[in-house]
């Protein structure tokens, strides 16, 4: 997939696609390779949570993302009932968690195998199926924009604690913010639109969220 310039501000009607998650899996990851040993255990970003907790929380978000599509009748008012836990009290509640034993290069393993796992169902499942999200009953390319964004703004934060510099193209961002924040400016650079609409930065005009929210939706189908 082609990069395109992080400055352009057009909104964009194309669909996200399963390729899009394994690309911007993949971004990351090849962006987390060769990180300071030393700072998986700082803070992410704006986040509570460390870098590498943040991470294993990326990577169960996509896990439970391609879970939600997996059973013949996916639940519509529920989560698939896997048991979530918490490593220690404030940490992300996941069912997906790395052995700390195999190091940065492991937890990156993790998270490319639970990318690899939507990009798979996402491709492999009708799109007519429904599945239950806290933010709206949604479709696989729905859910495959929020894996999209997930890795996307968590990228930020994570590379943010690492010291790292991480900026992905225009056009990926823009596809997932029209397919699934609907109320975002479409005239701003779609990556710090994105941060944006994630409540991680202002735009001009546009003052930092203090809370926020997509729609998982189909866009006939959203509930507002």
């Amino acid at each position: 997939m082609p990069e395109t310039p992080a400055t352009s501000g057009s909104a964009t009607s194309d669909p996200v696609t399963a390729d899009d998650v394994a690309y911007a899996v993949r971004l990351g990851v090849t962006a987390l390779h060769g990180a300071d040993t030393s700072r998986w255990d700082a803070k992410a970003g704006s986040l509570e949570w460390t870098c590498w907790e943040t991470v294993e929380h990326l990577a169960d978000d996509l896990f439970s993302y391609a879970a939600q599509l997996g059973p013949q009748s996916p639940p519509s008012d529920t989560h698939v009932p896997f048991v979530w836990s918490r490593k220690q009290p404030g940490g992300p509640a996941n069912v997906i968690f790395a052995d700390r034993a195999a190091g940065p290069a492991g937890l990156l393993q993790v998270l490319e195998a639970c990318g690899t796992l939507l990009t798979a169902v996402v491709r492999t499942t009708s799109p007519a199926v429904r599945s239950h999200h806290v933010f709206g009953l949604a479709d696989p390319e729905g859910f495959a924009a929020m894996g999209v964004v997930e890795t996307l703004v968590h990228l930020h934060d994570v590379t943010e604690g690492l010291g790292l510099d991480w900026e992905p193209d225009a056009d990926l961002c823009g596809r997932v913010l029209t397919r699934l924040f609907p109320d975002a400016p479409t005239a701003t650079p779609r990556w710090p639109t994105l941060l944006w609409a994630t409540g991680r930065a202002e735009l001009p005009g546009h003052p930092r969220l203090t809370s926020w929210r997509w729609y998982g939706a189909p866009a006939g189908e959203r509930q507002r």
